[in-house]
């Protein structure tokens, strides 16, 4: 799309107001409770900065202020526009969806994570993709089995 350029208004203003979309995942958008009310909140926030950018005066900065939150208004609404709920697990019998698991690694580290979705996902915060090479590995095992995730061996300690 073309932009028109006034006198008030540079070709590197306009280029910085034309961000690129965020890239969406070609996978389900499966989501938590949790996770889905998070991409409601992110959704709400990104329309608020958004409206707040659109009501300066100046147009350049107008522009400027409203790129991100612009794009990220358009990634949070395909997000919540494709999500799918998942309710939680029902049985801890097996790694799902939404199961908290701890696992032994072959150099001792015990570890725990609940696979949850792409946009909720923090490793450090003890989320994991549903979509990751681990949680791939782990789902649909139970407690006692071992999971291969490259040349790792993963024995699954506990679900909940």
């Amino acid at each position: 799309m073309a932009v028109a350029f006034t006198k008030e208004e540079s070709a590197e203003t306009a280029a910085e107001t034309q961000l690129p979309d965020r890239a969406i995942s070609p996978h389900p958008n499966l989501v938590t409770e949790d996770g889905w009310k998070a991409l409601n909140v992110a959704l709400q926030e990104a329309r608020e900065q958004y409206e707040a950018a659109n009501a300066l005066e100046d147009v350049n900065e107008r522009r400027r202020q409203a790129a991100v939150p612009f794009r990220d208004l358009r990634y949070f609404n395909e997000r919540v526009r494709t999500a799918e709920v998942m309710t939680a697990p029902a049985s801890n019998e097996a790694v799902a969806f939404g199961s908290t698991v701890t696992f032994s690694r072959d150099d001792g580290r015990v570890q725990t994570y609940r696979i949850v979705g792409e946009d909720e996902a923090e490793p450090k915060h003890g989320t994991i993709s549903y979509v990751s090479p681990v949680a791939r590995s782990l789902m649909g095992k139970s407690v006692g089995d071992v999971a291969v995730v490259g040349n790792n061996e993963l024995e699954i300690v506990s679900i909940t």
